[in-house]
């Protein structure tokens, strides 16, 4: 069992998606030097991210920040940021940074953080979703929300992009729905109240998903107890997904530990749809290319079987067409919200 962090008694807690740098320094820059929690920032990024968010905030307000480091204590007034390719997770009074399975498609992901944000600090946990496509964060808000802590959303019309924050306010509970440039003043409003102490118990379900962020093996940390086997695969490592119902949603979650929302799952089964089209394509012209060389090579001995060679060949290259036409027309899988 965790147990509840009796130090700093609040935490803010951040996520953010497409456009998030610029919503960040914003917010950042309206935290003043005394601001009375730390504040840890998960923002989508590439494995290949340089890391230097972290710099970009630092100059963007009073407050320090930097890419978090594995174990180090946690302090009021000071910005940690999750490393690329890496989750950002909370223990009692200290950061974790990890490397368990990705989350929505993502390393970092948000629901990480905001889950053990929850399930440490409680109702000292303040949740905030920023701009960002698809629905990341909002699992993990319904989780902060669930052990009564505050839960923040940027209005998704002054979002650059609304998804993440349209999500949020259709499946969680919110406290606040505000325009960018209010949330930090409501943050300083909320960590200069101090919280009760709440004895809660913490769900057996998100005890195991924020030890999986951890790296323990899903099945050792008891993810079967808590799901239901689906009918489909993980399109990361091709596991069968279990369904966890939360709330009036829907996610899925395999044996190594891959998650998904609907919306992430549907994103990827759409990304698999084009990528093994675009296989196809290339398998039947490659065939086409093949078969017409060989018809080339036997024409001067055997012209019969010339011609059943560029017949064949034809025939690929008019199915290769016919995929690409499909590729190239196509609407993706509805998604969620823009």
């Amino acid at each position: 069992m965790c147990r509840r962090w009796m130090g700093t008694k609040r935490v803010v807690v951040v996520g953010a998606s497409g456009g998030g740098i610029e919503a960040l320094r914003t917010l950042v820059s309206g935290l003043p030097a005394d601001f009375a929690a730390p504040v840890c920032v998960v923002l989508h990024t590439s494995p290949a991210s340089p890391g230097i968010l972290g710099d970009i905030l630092s100059r963007s307000g009073p407050l320090p920040a930097t890419n978090a480091v594995n174990g180090e204590r946690l302090q009021a007034g000071r910005v940690y940021v999750a490393p690329p390719d890496c989750h950002l997770v909370l223990e009692p009074g200290r950061v974790r940074v990890t490397r368990g399975p990705r989350e929505n498609r993502f390393r970092p992901a948000i629901d990480p953080l905001f889950r053990s944000a929850a399930q440490v600090y409680g109702p000292g946990a303040i949740g905030v979703i920023l701009t960002g496509s698809l629905d990341d964060g909002t699992a993990g808000l319904w989780a902060i929300k669930q052990l009564g802590g505050t839960a923040i959303v940027q209005a998704p019309s002054d979002a650059l992009f609304k998804s993440m924050p349209q999500n949020a306010i259709d499946h969680v509970d919110v406290d606040r729905v505000l325009p960018l440039a209010e949330i930090a003043r409501l943050l300083v409003e909320l960590t200069a109240v101090s919280v009760a102490a709440d004895a809660a118990p913490v769900p057996q379900r998100m005890h195991i998903e924020v030890r999986i962020a951890m790296q323990e093996n899903p099945i050792d940390a008891g993810l079967e107890r808590v799901g239901e086997p689906s009918r489909f695969a993980c399109p990361e490592c091709h596991g069968v997904l279990l369904q966890l119902k939360e709330g009036s949603r829907i996610r899925f979650r395999c044996h190594t530990g891959h998650a998904y929302s609907v919306a992430s799952l549907l994103a990827a089964i759409s990304e698999g749809i084009e990528a093994s089209l675009w296989i196809a394509i290339r398998a039947l012209e490659e065939g086409h290319l093949l078969m017409g060389r060989m018809a080339e090579h036997v024409r001067t001995h055997d012209v019969e079987e010339a011609d059943q060679l560029c017949e064949k060949a034809d025939e690929a290259k008019q199915q290769s067409d016919a995929i690409r036409r499909l590729l190239i027309e196509r609407s993706p899988l509805p998604v969620g919200a823009k």
